[in-house]
C-alpha cells in the first residue's frame, strides 16, 4: 500500500471519528427527562414502588421470594425464605445428604411441579445424559469462532446457533418447548466451558483441550471434570457446586432475567430467542454479574487493609469505600443489601455454611474470615450512612464470588455458571407463559416531549 493510500485511509478514520463526536453531542442534547416528571404522573420507574419494591405484573406458581410475614394485617420484616413450586430450598438442600444430584432433581421440581421418585429420577437423568452432547463440528463451526473473554456473549451466539441445528425451531408447544428446554439445560455448561477454553487458546496462546462430559456424572461434576486441566475434583467440590447451582436456579418472575423470558416469550418467539434474551439480561452488571463486582471490592480490601482481623482498621475503609473515597468510588459495598430480603436471604445463609466447610479444605479459613467480619459490619455501616431503617442483608452473591474462586472457576465463568444455574428456571417461566397463554406483555409509557411544527430542511438552523 503507497503512502498516499495511508493517508488517505487515515484522514477518512479522522473524519469518521469527528463525525461520530458531533453525533453524540447531538444524541446527548436530547433525550434527558426532568426526573419530577415521574412523580408527577405517578410513574413506577423500574416497576417498583415508591418503597422499592416490584409492581405487580403477573402470577406464577413456579417460585417465590418471602421478606415479611403478616401480623395484624401488617408486614413485619422476617428471615428470607425462597420456595421452588412450594418446596422450601432449605429442605432440598438439607434432605440431599450424599445423593449427588441435587441440581437435577432440582430441576425436575421446577419444571414438573413436584420433586421426583428415583425412577422418575433415572428416567430424566436418561434423557438429559442423551442431550448433553455436542457435535464436533457445532464445536469447530460455531464454539470456536470468533472467540473472546466475555463468555455471556458466546454463548448467545451458540444458543441463536443452535435454531439451524433443531428440525423444530418454530414449534413453541408445550412438548417440543419442554424438549428444546432440556437439550438448553444440558448443553449450557458445554458451551460455556468450551468458550472458555476457545478463549484461553486462541486469545491467550493456551493448550486447547476439549474433553466430553461423562454420563453419570451430575452437571456439577461434569463442569469441574470439563474445566480442569487433570479432570479431577474433590467430593466437596462437586457438592458445594451442585448447592451453588440449586441455589440459582430460579427466583421468581420479577428478576429482570426472567421477567425477560416472560416478556419475551409473550410474543410468541422462539426458544432460542427467548434463551438469548434472558442471557443478555443476566450478562448486564447490574443483574448477573454481582458476584465479580464483589470478588473486585475484596481484592482492593486485602491490598489496603494490613491486619484483616483488626475490626477498626476493616470499619474504616469500608467508610472510605460508603464515602466514595475508596475502590471503585461508587459508594456501594457490593453484595450487601437486596431488593427483596431485609433480615437474610436464604441462599447466602445456606451457601455461607458451605462456602465455610469449602474454605477449610482448601485452607482458605482467614479469608473466609475477613468475608464474615466484612458481613457484619457492613450491614450496619451501610445502615448508617444512608440512615436506613430497615435492615441491610448480605445476599447470595456476596460468597459466591469466593466459592467460585475456591473452586478454580475463573472469573470469565462467574455469570456463565449463574446463567447455566438459571436456565431451569426461565424454562419454567417460559413454559408457564406458554401454557397460560395470556396477552402479549404491553406496558405504557407516558409521553413528556413536545409536539413541533414540521419545518422543509432549508428552513432548520
Amino acid at each position: 500500500m503507497s503512502d498516499n493510500e495511508m493517508m488517505s485511509i487515515d484522514e477518512a478514520t479522522g473524519q469518521l471519528k469527528e463525525e461520530l463526536l458531533f453525533l453524540e453531542e447531538e444524541l446527548l442534547k436530547s433525550h434527558r427527562i426532568d426526573p419530577n416528571l415521574y412523580v408527577e404522573y405517578d410513574v413506577k420507574r423500574g416497576l417498583r414502588d415508591s418503597a422499592g419494591t416490584g409492581v405487580l405484573t403477573g402470577l406464577t406458581e413456579v417460585s417465590d421470594v418471602c421478606s415479611h410475614i403478616l401480623v395484624n394485617g401488617r408486614k413485619i420484616p422476617a428471615e428470607g425464605k425462597l420456595y421452588y413450586q412450594g418446596v422450601s430450598v432449605n429442605d432440598i438442600v438439607a434432605s440431599l445428604k450424599d445423593r449427588k444430584y441435587g441440581f437435577e432433581e432440582t430441576v425436575y421440581l421446577l419444571l414438573f411441579g413436584k420433586l421426583p421418585n428415583q425412577k422418575e429420577l433415572d428416567i430424566f437423568l436418561d434423557a438429559m445424559f442423551s442431550m448433553q452432547e455436542l457435535s464436533g463440528r457445532f464445536v469447530r463451526d460455531v464454539v470456536m469462532k470468533a472467540s473472546n473473554s466475555n463468555i455471556m456473549n458466546a454463548m448467545q451466539r451458540c444458543v441463536l446457533t443452535l435454531y439451524t441445528y433443531d428440525d423444530k425451531p418454530e414449534d413453541i408447544s408445550a412438548g417440543n418447548v419442554l424438549r428444546q428446554s432440556l437439550e438448553l439445560i444440558a448443553k449450557l455448561p458445554l458451551i460455556a466451558v468450551y468458550s472458555y477454553h476457545s478463549y484461553c487458546h486462541f486469545r491467550k496462546d493456551e493448550t486447547l483441550f476439549i474433553r466430553n462430559p461423562q454420563k453419570g456424572l451430575s452437571l456439577a461434576e461434569n463442569i469441574l471434570l470439563m474445566l480442569r486441566p487433570d479432570g479431577q475434583y474433590t467430593e466437596l467440590e462437586a457438592k458445594v457446586l451442585d448447592i451453588a447451582l440449586i441455589l440459582h436456579a430460579e427466583h421468581g418472575g420479577g428478576n429482570n432475567s426472567t421477567f425477560t423470558t416472560h416478556v419475551v416469550t409473550s410474543s410468541g418467539t422462539d426458544t432460542y430467542s427467548s434463551t438469548a434474551a434472558s442471557i443478555g439480561s443476566l450478562k448486564g452488571p447490574r443483574h448477573g454479574g454481582a458476584n465479580l463486582k464483589v470478588q473486585n471490592m475484596f481484592a482492593d480490601i486485602k491490598a489496603h487493609i494490613s491486619d484483616w482481623k483488626d475490626e477498626e482498621e476493616v470499619a474504616a475503609y469500608l467508610k472510605k469505600i460508603l464515602n466514595k473515597q475508596a475502590f471503585d468510588k461508587t459508594g456501594l459495598i457490593y453484595g450487601m443489601g437486596h431488593a427483596v430480603y431485609t433480615l437474610s436471604d436464604p441462599r447466602e445463609v445456606i451457601l455461607k455454611s458451605f462456602a465455610g466447610k469449602l474454605a477449610e479444605e482448601k485452607d482458605m479459613t482467614d479469608e473466609f474470615a475477613l468475608y464474615e467480619l466484612v458481613e457484619r459490619l457492613a450491614g450496619r455501616l451501610v445502615m448508617e450512612h444512608r440512615k436506613l431503617f430497615k435492615n441491610v442483608c448480605a445476599n447470595v452473591d456476596f460468597y459466591s464470588g469466593l466459592v467460585y474462586a475456591m473452586l478454580g472457576i475463573p472469573e470469565e465463568l462467574f455469570t456463565p455458571i449463574f446463567a447455566i444455574a438459571r436456565m431451569p428456571g426461565w424454562s419454567a417461566h417460559r413454559l408457564e407463559e406458554l401454557m397460560n397463554a395470556g396477552k402479549i406483555i404491553r406496558p405504557a409509557y407516558k409521553y413528556v416531549g413536545t409536539h413541533m411544527e414540521f419545518e422543509p430542511i432549508e428552513q432548520r438552523k
